[in-house]
């Protein structure tokens, strides 16, 4: 398959936008519902929160400052392998938890485990919505980073671990297991929901597309979506007759676009649509070995 790349400029535009959208619903999950509802969940924010709890040091001050040490820890460790975003999403994010902190003083629900629920979902939406672009809040991620690279250990249970430390240290100060066990669901319903997303955003679907005006479909796709398209000669055993078909691979939730195209340029085509497992390659997954 061949296909002409976006406009760069555009693209990057584009994905700092989602990203700041993302950074900015992360820091409503804690200011309107866990950090009112005194729930602490994982993570720097969550260590962040509390110190506010103990101290009423601003979440925003704890995360930023917590942050410059750790960038400054992990380029020492593993260079300037962080990438602009990743700086870009710790201030912006310190920005959003301290103008959202002052306009927001009470919880936008009063049923805890209802904040907990919401917080987490929205949370986790967020976070993932900040990965889908190479993006990154910090935090935990540079410390799994750090230690990854002299131990052996994953990623992912490294973040666990210190996820379970942060809310678990919530009952010394609170001497509530009813709070520690919010903050746990608040952990669960996070890594649920970014899973969900990141899974929605990677789900690839194949179409093949039988149409006379194949030539006008495929130019629309490559030049209009930046998506490979190839061509398949095949025939028609019904009517004896040659045809031309189109076979298209995109993200899922790209596929309504190309029916917009195929609509517009011939609402008589006949298509077929399939999930496909896993796709690899230039504009999808990389092969990892």
């Amino acid at each position: 398959m061949t296909g002409k790349k976006p406009n760069s400029v555009f693209s990057t535009i584009r994905s700092f936008g989602i990203i700041t959208i993302g950074l900015f619903i992360n820091a409503l999950s804690w200011t309107a519902f866990l950090i009112p509802s005194e729930i602490v969940g994982g993570g720097v924010t969550g260590a962040a929160s509390l110190v506010y709890f103990a101290f009423e040091l601003p979440v925003a001050i704890t995360f930023l400052l917590v942050n410059v040490v750790l960038v400054i820890f992990g380029i020492k460790s593993l260079g300037f392998g962080f990438g602009i975003k990743t700086v870009y999403g710790i201030v912006v994010l310190s920005a959003f938890l301290g103008l959202l902190q002052q306009i927001i003083t009470e919880p936008v629900v009063d049923e805890k485990f209802m904040s907990a629920i919401i917080g987490g979902i929205l949370g986790g939406a967020s976070i993932g919505l900040v990965f889908t672009q190479g993006g990154s809040t910090g935090g935990t991620d540079i410390i799994a980073m750090i230690i990854n690279k002299y131990r052996n250990i994953s990623h992912g249970r490294l973040i666990l671990l210190m996820d379970v430390v942060i809310i678990s240290s919530s009952y010394v100060l609170f001497r509530s297991i009813e709070i520690v066990v919010y903050g746990y669901v608040t952990m669960a319903v996070t890594s649920y929901s970014i899973d969900m997303l990141l899974m929605g955003h990677k789900r690839s679907v194949q179409l093949f597309i039988f149409s006379k005006h194949h030539d006008l479909i495929a130019d629309r796709i490559v030049n209009e979506m930046g998506r490979g398209v190839t061509l398949l000669q095949g025939k028609g055993w019904f009517t004896k007759e040659d045809s031309s078909v189109l076979l298209v691979i995109v993200k899922r939730y790209e596929s309504g676009a190309v029916f917009r195209v195929i609509k517009e340029v011939d609402p008589k085509a006949f298509i077929t649509m399939g999930s496909v497992m896993g796709v690899y390659g230039q504009g999808f997954e990389q092969m990892k070995s």
